[in-house]
């Protein structure tokens, strides 16, 4: 479920400020899903939890394909 991520780096670029390095960053770490995935592991979730979440989506679609085919 969890993917192993690697350290972001950001080396400042000579004449580039540390505003700008720092905003570059951040898009990293944004790009890179980090603050998703820390969210993710904030609180433990049983597995059966996570099986009742995709289950409850899986037959979500299902119900909208079939009102939207049907």
């Amino acid at each position: 479920m969890f993917a192993k991520k690697t350290m972001v780096k950001v080396k400042v670029q000579p004449g580039e400020s540390i505003e700008q390095a720092l905003r570059r960053f951040n898009r990293e770490v944004i790009e890179e899903g980090i603050i998703d995935e820390v969210k993710e592991r904030e609180f433990y979730i049983k597995p059966s939890q996570i099986k009742r979440e995709r289950n409850k989506i899986r037959q979500t679609r299902l119900n909208r394909d079939k009102r939207n085919n049907g």
